[in-house]
């Protein structure tokens, strides 16, 4: 028997998520929802009771008659909006693929939402619907006008994304829990749409029939989504393989020669007697251009400024006579 510590780790170790087959019971639920489904379309079609009760819906004006919670409203119809709640699930199915190891639930749901834009697109597309917003005449269940709301996109899209969660859950009690979450939100979404006059009700009923009619077939796309999570994973390996055998390029390094011993030491130094650097350059080695002369004394030089005074000559300037030992200069007190 296996102790409480090996329970408890054998709880919390990933296990291998369980497939859903397509059974007698899904296959029965499948069945009755693709007649729902018809029924829905044939009502509008007809302009019958579907479509009295979305003018009596409409006539009704909700967003009027609570204006309070109008503000809530507009930010709780994004759980409806296709990006963003992709985006919000992709990652948290991301964090499972790496915990589980395996590509299943990211191919989960890019199956259901491929099935989605194909199935919910083309009726949109083609039954061409007008909005209560773009109603021409009362009464009417203005098909085939160019619209493209019928079936609800908000309302499929949250049945979808968020039944996808309760699809995956490796537990009867989790997948229990999160399919109640998960049509609480979509009921949401969809009643959302009404209040807010974007969709007629007949609109959200088979959005939330076609978003549960593609939940019900993903159990048909389970091998196809096994062939392709195999051949995902090979591509990856070979992919990996390839880059860890092509070797990369390396330049090759220079060896430099060995120095000789003798470019170690030091250069000696010359020296430099008094007039040795002078002699050298007026020998003609500085300057071959001009003729060598000899070095002349400081007393021997041309004096720089001329001799006598720098002012101009005045008449009624009385001359000094030139300072010296004899003029006086320097004389004591007494003399």
């Amino acid at each position: 028997m296996r102790t409480n510590d090996e329970l408890v780790q054998a709880e919390e170790r990933p296990t291998e998520p369980v497939r859903p087959r397509m059974t007698r019971t899904r296959l029965g639920i499948f069945v009755a929802t693709s007649v729902v489904y018809l029924a829905i379309v044939v009502g509008v079609l007809t302009t019958s009771w579907p479509v009295r009760f979305d003018w009596q819906v409409m006539l009704f004006r909700p967003y009027k008659q609570w204006p309070e919670i109008h503000t809530f409203l507009d930010y709780f119809v994004v759980l409806g909006q296709r990006g963003p709640t992709a985006v919000a699930v992709a990652a948290w199915l991301g964090w499972r693929t790496y915990k589980l190891g395996t590509l299943r639930p990211l191919l989960v749901l890019g199956t259901s939402l491929l099935l989605l834009n194909a199935t919910v697109g083309a009726a949109k597309i083609g039954m061409g619907r007008l909005g209560p917003h773009y109603a021409t005449s009362i009464g009417s269940n203005e098909m085939f006008a160019g619209g493209d709301i019928f079936p609800s996109g908000h309302t499929a899209n949250a049945v979808v994304t968020w039944g996808v969660l309760a699809y995956l859950a490796t537990t009867p009690r989790t997948r229990r829990v999160a399919s109640v979450i998960a049509a609480l939100l979509a009921l949401g979404v969809g009643m959302t749409t009404v209040y807010l006059g974007t969709h007629w009700m007949s609109d959200v009923t088979l959005g939330w029939t076609a978003g549960l009619l593609v939940l019900l077939a993903l159990p048909w796309f389970e091998a196809p989504m096994a062939r392709a999570e195999v051949w995902l994973l090979a591509l990856w390996r070979r992919v990996r393989e390839r880059g860890a055998l092509v070797p990369v390029p390396v330049a090759p390094v220079p060896v430099a020669a060995p120095r000789a011993p003798a470019d170690d030491e030091q250069p000696a130094r010359e020296p430099v007697g008094v007039g040795s650097r002078t002699a050298g350059v007026r020998a003609g080695e500085g300057r071959p251009h001009l003729p060598a002369r000899p070095h002349t004394a400081r007393s021997e030089r041309t004096p720089v400024t001329p001799t006598g005074s720098r002012r101009p000559p005045n008449p009624d300037r009385v001359p000094r006579a030139p300072l010296g030992p004899a003029s006086g200069r320097g004389r004591t007190v007494g003399g």
